[in-house]
């Protein structure tokens, strides 16, 4: 039996070593080890694509909402030019940031191999980009309104779309070959990990069902039919990239705005799972049901519905309450806990306006607005939080505070006019004299949603004006 005075000096370590492995079950660290060398100048060059998606984004922008503001639409003769501007302010808006920001993400997750397979996947995509950003000034239009990836009948559009989906499959390919390992004894480090890789693999799902869609569906169709049926399956998928990257985003600023989420990483790694499990099911769809088939579409829409919602609420809900309750926000994080907030708001309100979609009005642009947003403002926040750790400065606290509200608060107002004139019937995708507003509370709402579109676009370039201000001073420094 311990002496007494041996128990007094083992007590103090047993109780302190129990404490910490308490404090460290209920409150994990979220985050990821950053690398330097070749894998961080490599992820720097994703993020700089990313900021040129948004740069011509944001332009095109412009010359959308004063096409579908009332009174402005005059101003300038772009109602013809609405179709064609809106298919590649969507793709890079959408797609090209997406996956640029997915690039440097899943570059710093990687090990040091394979490096010149990772600039080459860089120099196609950066190559696609380029020729889909000029592709509505030099080539020949006609425009497809294909859901998730619209396009252009031309082959300036076609070649660098085509160019940029090598340069991904690249990108995936070395991704998925290097990725770092997720370890035993999972942490919080290994549970974003397990995200990351996840998102990965959705990603190569994504591009299989692409291609099998490419195999499968007669060419002969007409146009609108024909890319609708090529993108379907293969865009639903990449939802569940999108979401998984918001949810590590989400955990990993949740972390490094000092709140610590009540999940235990197992929890959090099994909520991936269940999204990667949901994408495993898309090839049995497509074995089982023809591409053209009415249970295909219905089957791939259930699929995003359900399977990519589960892991959604928990994580929110575990962030929010950590962020409710860490009330103490050091002057760095400030940016970060901004970014968190204004994502989760927009995400949660465009997935209830999904439940008012009832036919094809703005509602359903709405929905995916608000959606799509809580996705952007997350890995905005990312590039906040990544910034100093690709070699640049530290963003300014101040405006980068500011941009989260001012960009989120902007698009809230967007999707609530468009909620507003759905509700009265305004139709998706046209513009100007075609939107056929005869109300004034059609006039009020599209005039909302103006309005909203217009501070949206000022946060948008501020965040952009932030970014390239730190890039700057960085290489300065």
């Amino acid at each position: 039996m311990a002496s007494p005075q041996l128990w007094r000096v083992v007590m103090p370590g047993v109780v302190i070593a129990s404490a910490a492995r308490r404090a460290l079950a209920v409150e994990p660290r979220y985050a990821l080890e950053i690398p330097g060398g070749a894998r961080s100048a490599l992820a720097a060059r994703w993020l700089g694509l990313g900021m040129v998606a948004l740069i011509a984004s944001g332009v095109l922008s412009i010359l959308l909402v004063f096409s579908r503001t009332p009174g402005m639409q005059n101003l300038l003769p772009v109602a013809d030019f609405f179709h064609v501007a809106l298919v590649a302010h969507v793709d890079l808006s959408v797609l090209v940031w997406f996956l640029a920001m997915a690039g440097m993400v899943w570059t710093l997750n990687s090990t040091p191999r394979a490096i010149g397979v990772g600039k080459l996947g860089f120099g196609l995509a950066a190559v696609g980009t380029a020729a889909i950003a000029l592709s509505p000034f030099f080539g020949q239009g006609r425009p497809v309104m294909a859901n998730y990836i619209p396009v252009l009948r031309d082959p300036w559009f076609l070649i660098g779309l085509i160019t940029f989906a090598g340069g991904v499959a690249v990108l995936v390919l070395r991704g998925m070959a290097t990725a770092a390992r997720v370890g035993t004894r999972l942490d919080g480090g290994d549970a974003l990990r397990f995200g990351v890789n996840a998102s990965l693999v959705s990603t190569a799902v994504a591009l299989l069902a692409f291609a099998w869609s490419f195999a499968a569906v007669p060419a002969a169709l007409d146009p609108k039919a024909y890319y609708e049926l090529l993108f379907w399956g293969g865009g639903h998928v990449l939802q569940f990239t999108w979401t998984l990257l918001m949810l590590v985003a989400w955990l990993w600023l949740a972390d490094a705005s000092g709140a610590r989420v009540p999940l235990s990483p197992r929890v959090v790694t099994l909520l991936f799972g269940i999204g990667l499990a949901s994408v495993f099911v898309t090839p049995v769809i497509y074995l089982a049901y023809d591409v053209d088939s009415v249970e295909h579409h219905r089957l791939l829409t259930w699929l995003m519905r359900f399977g990519g919602g589960l892991a959604i609420p928990p994580v929110a809900l575990a962030v929010a309450w950590a962020s409710a309750r860490c009330r103490t926000v050091t002057s760095d994080a400030k940016p970060l806990r901004a970014a968190l907030i204004a994502s989760i708001v927009l995400f949660g309100a465009g997935g209830l306006i999904g439940f008012l979609i009832n036919g094809s009005n703005v509602k359903i642009p709405a929905h995916y607005h608000g959606c799509i947003v809580g996705v952007t403002i997350a890995l905005m926040g990312l590039a906040y939080l990544l910034l100093p750790a690709l070699g640049y400065a530290r963003p300014s606290v101040r405006l980068a505070t500011l941009q989260p509200y001012l960009y989120g608060g902007g698009q809230l107002l967007h999707v609530t006019g468009l909620v507003w004139s759905g509700g009265y019937g305004v139709q998706r995708k046209v513009a100007g004299g075609e939107q056929v507003l005869r109300t004034t509370q059609e006039i009020a709402g599209m005039g909302l949603m103006g309005l909203g579109g217009l501070i949206a676009i000022i946060g948008g370039v501020l965040f952009v004006f932030i970014v390239l201000q730190a890039i700057w001073r960085g290489r300065s420094a």
